[in-house]
């Protein structure tokens, strides 16, 4: 343990800049990497190459990731910076924060742009690569410091706390609560302490139901994607006892849909001009009901989350699709379309029909340039095949 803690150290230290910079800017071919093992240990030579890697892969989630450092783990579990600094924003202004299981940081340097951030991690190297990601993006240790503690054993003092357990604990990625380190069981704990938090859980995992009233649980999504579900507690809870999804985009723009679950939802008597999509948080926080009454549109058919209507709608939390052909869902005659169409790029989209997607493409695909989005849905009692426009970005 000694020597990989004193070899992350040397990484985050002015003594391991040149060789990133220099792994970074040339092509990485046997001559380099035996340059690199001639004038470093295995093990350093190692972490140069695996983090301008893990750096060009950060970039997805980090403006600054070509000068942040990563472990594969903490990479892949880190919030995006759009994401946490949405978070943070629900923090107030100048209060003390906990930040319990930080990571190397991702949710650490956004809560200390709100207030004083203590990030804490059982883990030596990610306490490490956190304070120094913090110094990446300009916060001095008062600001934001990391130390190495069990999270359930920190003491937490007035302000706030985010946690973000490890979902990965025992190796397999986990929705069960029981399963996560620290348990939610353990959490419970700290909400006796101070009761105005944070905490991370997956889309798919149930909240403790002594939360119903007092929780207001968020599912947040970034990237096209449902990332997480946040449970919000104590004067963190804007809505207590509601589902929230938001979406967050690359701008900062913020769409926020607020309820009570509703999967039950009406389906339209005949298939409108639009087909929409809810967002993933949407349908993660069973909120597409809520939306279907805010828009006035109804579902193309019982129990499928596609929805309908004659008038396009701008909405960041629904895709919006023009149909332009209905057809029903039979191989040759999507095949022969296709082909008739120059159609050589196909996306394949399906809910409420047993088809693998991709098989489907390589069945019908035709050898032109030309693309096409088909929705493949039941509508009226029959599956069809719904060839679509994308609407927007």
């Amino acid at each position: 343990m000694k020597g990989e803690l004193d070899d992350y150290r040397w990484l985050v230290s002015a003594a391991a800049m040149p060789w990133l910079a220099i792994v970074g800017e040339e092509e990485l071919g046997p001559a380099l990497v035996t340059r690199l093992r001639k004038e470093l240990s295995a093990a350093r030579a190692h972490l140069v190459v695996e983090q301008i890697e893990l750096r060009r892969r950060g970039r997805e989630k980090f403006a600054l990731a070509e000068k942040m450092f990563f472990t594969r783990k903490g990479l892949e579990q880190a919030t995006d910076e759009q994401l946490a600094g949405y978070k943070a924003s629900r923090f107030a202004e100048g209060e003390a924060i906990a930040d319990l299981c930080c990571g190397i940081g991702g949710d650490l340097v956004s809560l200390a742009r709100r207030g004083p951030t203590r990030g804490v991690d059982r883990d030596f190297v990610s306490t490490v690569l956190a304070g120094a990601n913090a110094a990446v993006h300009g916060l001095r240790e008062s600001e934001c410091s990391a130390v190495v503690a069990d999270s359930l054993e920190y003491r937490i003092v007035g302000g706030a706390w985010h946690c973000d357990p490890d979902r990965r604990s025992a190796g397999l990625r986990s929705t069960r609560g029981e399963l996560f380190e620290p348990p939610i069981e353990g959490l419970v704990g700290l909400l006796r302490q101070n009761d105005n938090a944070a905490i991370k859980l997956a889309p798919a995992t149930e909240a403790p139901a002594a939360w119903s009233e007092a929780a207001e649980l968020e599912w947040l999504g970034s990237r096209g994607e449902c990332r997480q579900q946040v449970a919000w507690l104590g004067s963190l809870a804007r809505h207590p006892g509601k589902r929230v999804a938001t979406v967050v985009d690359r701008g900062g723009a913020i769409r926020t849909v607020i309820g009570d679950a509703n999967d039950t939802l009406t389906a339209a008597t005949e298939l409108g001009r639009y087909v929409f999509e809810p967002h993933a948080a949407v349908l993660g926080a069973k909120l597409t009901g809520v939306l279907c009454d805010e828009h006035k549109i109804a579902a193309v058919a019982a129990g499928v989350a596609y929805l309908t209507g004659d008038r396009s709608i701008n909405d960041a939390a629904l895709a919006a699709f023009e149909v332009r052909e209905l057809m029903p869902f039979d191989r040759k005659q999507l095949r022969a379309y296709c082909r008739e169409h120059g159609l050589g790029r196909l996306e394949i989209k399906k809910r409420g029909v047993d088809v693998d997607p991709e098989r489907l493409r390589k069945e019908i695909v035709g050898d032109g340039d030309e693309e096409a989005t088909i929705i493949l849905t039941p509508v009226a009692g029959h599956v069809r095949a719904l060839f679509v426009r994308r609407l927007g970005g």
